[in-house]
Parts: structure tokens; sequence; C-alpha cells
């Protein structure tokens, strides 16, 4: 199988790159083939401007939805971003890895989202109908593919608990996992954490080492993170909220969920 796997942290020796190392070595060991973007290695323009659609007359007011439209459809993106979309196309799973800094990802990282991404390639896909809201949420390009967020985490676990004064994990990392992964048709896996990340000593890295060792060999079996399709019936159309008899005494993002109970009913 093919595996992309997708750093951000601008240290090569950062915990980081080192634990994506073991990953890559685990996984060319199982005979997969394995590419890497390391975004800061490959100074990876991280802002959407006028210059990412060349296309675009610079006189001409940019639109950043409708200029990437164009500028897929035509086949005028920069060759970065097309670069970064065949490794996409190629791969069976994706694996980024970064570090949690101001509860999300850092800057490089968001960047390569929003110019890869585009529309139509990442978003935009699909005919909006009385029963289908765009292939989105479980359907679209990216449909059929794994994903994994591998992320360091510098503060304790107890504070990203779901009484933590952090707020649960989970929630601080549902917009990368059902928004950036699962929006464009990722089969998206649970997230591979480490805390205190800057604290680790030997033997705490060689803990973390080992558990990735056995994510990677866990690739393409490990249950995904059970989120309900957009299109699959949970949701009413057009108004995208989930259905009320549907988890009705649970809001927020643990409603997208679907319950094993609901799935045995």
């Amino acid at each position: 199988m093919n595996i992309l796997i997708i750093t951000a942290h601008p240290d090569p020796t950062s915990l980081t790159h080192s634990l994506s190392s073991v990953a890559t070595d685990q996984l060319k060991l199982d005979g997969h083939k394995v590419r890497v973007s390391d975004l800061y290695a490959m100074n990876w323009k991280s802002a959407v401007d006028h210059d990412d659609f060349p296309a675009l007359p610079a006189s001409e007011r940019l639109k950043v939805g409708p200029a990437s439209k164009q500028a897929y459809s035509t086949g005028s993106l920069t060759e970065d971003v097309v670069q970064e979309q065949e490794k996409l196309l190629w791969a069976d799973a994706v694996i980024i890895a970064f570090p949690l800094w101001w509860f999300s990802m850092p800057a490089i990282l968001k960047g390569w989202v929003e110019r890869t991404l585009s529309y139509g390639f990442g978003y935009g896909r699909g005919a909006h109908t009385d029963t289908h809201w765009g292939d989105r949420y479980g359907e679209g390009l990216m449909a059929g593919k794994r994903a994994m967020l591998c992320v360091m985490i510098g503060g304790w676990e107890p504070h990203y608990s779901p009484r933590g004064v952090n707020g649960p994990v989970d929630d601080i990392l549902f917009p990368m996992n059902h928004g950036v992964l699962y929006y464009p048709g990722f089969t998206v896996l649970p997230s591979f954490l480490v805390y205190r990340s800057d604290r680790l000593d030997e033997a705490g890295y060689n803990i973390a080492a080992e558990r990735m060792r056995g994510r990677m060999k866990n690739l393409f079996t490990a249950e995904p993170i059970p989120y309900r399709m957009q299109n699959g019936g949970d949701y009413l159309i057009p108004s995208m909220q989930l259905r009320p008899e549907l988890n009705p005494r649970i809001t927020g993002f643990a409603a997208h969920l679907k319950p094993t109970d609901e799935e045995n009913s």
C-alpha cells in the first residue's frame, strides 16, 4: 500500500520528526511504499494569495473560492499544489504529524490544507439535490483512503480530559478530524497522541515509539472513528441537522458519532 506522511515541525530533530521516522521505518519493513512531505524542509508557502492563481489577472479582485475552482478545473494551479494533490491521489493512507500549537495545527500545515484541498479537489464536489448535498463528510475524492493525525501535545493528559481545563482532546481535534479529513472523504482513524511531548525521557520515548510501530502495523485494520455520513440518511436535507430521533440527548461534536447500540438496532 502507499502511505503519505506529512510533517509540520521546524526542527528536524523534534519528536514529531523522530516518530514520523519510526512510522516510516515500520511501514517500509511491512512492505509499504512511503512518501514524506516535510513542509518546513520544502519551504511550503502557507498563505493563500493572488500568486496561487496565475491565470487570474492581477487587477481582478481575488475571490478565493471561485478562483480556486477555476484554477483546478483549468489545470492552472501552481506546481507545488499540484504535486501535493498528486501525492494524495497516490496514497492509500495519509498520516499527518505535528505539534499542537494554540489548540490547533501549525500555520504552515493549515496553509497546506487551505492550498492543497482546493475547490473541486477537496471540496465543492457532487450535486446538491433533495437527497444528496454534495460529495462530502464520508464521500468525496478521498473516499476509500485512510487518514490519521499524530499529535504532539505539550500539556498533561488530564488537562485534556472530559473535565480538564483545556477541554476534551476529541473536541479540540474534531475540526481537524471531522472537518479537514472526513469532509473530503477520508476514513478517519483515532489520533495518535503523545502528551508532555517536550518532557519525554528515554523510557517515555521508547514507549511512544513502540506505540507508533503498533499503530502502523494496524493502519489498515484498525477501527475508524464512527462518524455519520452526511448523505447516509442521518441528516435532514437541506438543513443538514441531525434527525431529532438520533442521539436526542446529545448535542455538539459527540452527536455526529454513531453509537454502537444504534448500529446494532
